[in-house]
């Protein structure tokens, strides 16, 4: 039975992760400013999660002493999809999905100092070799171009993102995933309502569908889920699984966007995809 939990459990959080690595095609196909994609998303995403919730009966309620964390975690949450989508619009799904992806990296450093956990050398070594993958996987490191830059916001992205998992961690287990995610999208939505008044709304018409998408799929669905998973990991393997991020990213890249990888990127995804695996059946067995 503990054995059928586990695979659930691990398929469960593989499942958050493909959802999410849509972001990358969608980030760079929503011809928007970054700022109003980002809030559009925040406020068509909370729409279902709310629904959800209210069907499923769950108590919005959440204590004072908890409020703090979670309006933290919601600027965090907020500052990591506006850099992240400032990375891909500058360069492109590979380049902007694996800067992202140097954050198992800084959560395996980070969780055993927010969080007082034993560190585990074996989720360095890991993370290390993710980080080797990406340095394949990205074509070029040029001061003179628009790459540097992006993955200057992408590793920035990065560090907001891992606080952010790590600050959740604290509350997972005391409340429903959705409704920690709600909560974010929420307050992302109030805090990026000056937007709309600031940028044109001109293409907003045809980028419906890709928002839509990017609402319900990506961010409904695929982070609640990763949220949940926070139950039945560490922030540090949640995170070096979720590594096949890029791999299924650059795939979906290909298929929508024509944009296809070169063979270090190849190389570099086989590494990742590596390390993915053997985290999957250290868990397992765990």
């Amino acid at each position: 039975m503990q054995k059928n939990s586990s695979i659930i459990n691990l398929l469960q959080l593989n499942f958050a992760v493909l959802l999410i690595s849509t972001s990358g095609a969608l980030g760079r196909f929503i011809e928007l400013p970054v700022p109003l994609i980002i809030a559009l998303r925040a406020c068509l995403g909370s729409v279902p999660l709310i629904m959800f919730c209210k069907f499923k009966g769950l108590s919005f309620k959440v204590q004072k002493k908890d409020r703090s964390t979670i309006i933290i975690s919601s600027i965090l949450m907020g500052t990591h999809w506006i850099t992240y989508f400032i990375s891909l619009k500058l360069s492109n799904v590979a380049i902007g999905m694996l800067s992202v992806f140097t954050y198992p990296v800084i959560t395996a450093f980070l969780e055993p100092i927010l969080l007082k956990n034993k560190f585990k050398k074996s989720n360095l070594i890991l993370g290390l070799m993710v980080l080797l993958g990406i340095y394949f996987l990205v074509p070029e490191f040029s001061l003179e171009n628009d790459y540097f830059k992006a993955i200057g916001f992408g590793v920035f992205s990065a560090l907001c993102y891992s606080i952010r998992n790590i600050f959740m961690k604290q509350k997972a287990s005391e409340y429903e995933g959705s409704i920690l995610m709600v909560y974010q999208l929420i307050i992302i939505s109030i805090l990026l309502a000056p937007v709309f008044f600031i940028y044109d709304m001109i293409g907003l018409k045809a980028s419906i569908p890709a928002l839509l998408i990017l609402a319900f799929l990506t961010t409904a669905t695929g982070h609640t889920l990763f949220i949940y998973s926070f139950r039945n990991f560490t922030i540090s393997t949640a995170s070096i699984i979720s590594s096949i991020q890029p791999v299924y990213g650059i795939i979906i890249g290909m298929i929508i966007l024509g944009e296809y990888p070169l063979l270090n990127t190849i190389f570099g995804g086989i590494l990742i995809l590596g390390t993915v695996m053997i985290e999957s059946i250290r868990s397992f067995k765990n």
